[in-house]
């Protein structure tokens, strides 16, 4: 029976409102900031996604937005919520993992 590889676990979530941004450290030694407005644009939530190829929407202000509550979905993902009154996205280890490596290869602005 092959091994299944070992996916990434989420040790730690900081959320640095001074900076906009949550801390992600993983089990194997990873770490990156996710600036608030990348989380609230990839928002997994159909009202962002859209239900379909090529309906996503642009959330205006995006870059203005702090989080302001952190609730844990099962043993596989938290739900943020937004201070824009967003709060259906629920961001499972893995999408976090991707916006984390996202974030971390982007530019500084």
């Amino acid at each position: 029976m092959a091994e299944r590889p070992h996916t990434p676990w989420p040790v730690r979530l900081a959320f640095q409102t001074s900076h906009k941004r949550l801390r992600v450290s993983f089990d194997d030694g990873a770490v990156f900031d996710i600036p608030y407005a990348l989380l609230r644009r990839e928002s997994p939530s159909a009202e962002v996604q859209g239900h379909g190829p090529g309906q996503k929407r642009a959330v205006p202000h995006a870059d203005q937005v702090r989080v302001t509550a952190a609730e844990p979905v099962g043993r596989y993902a938290v739900r943020l919520v937004f201070d824009d009154g967003h709060d259906s996205g629920i961001y499972a280890w893995t999408l976090l993992r991707s916006l984390g490596e996202a974030a971390h290869t982007r530019p500084a602005v």
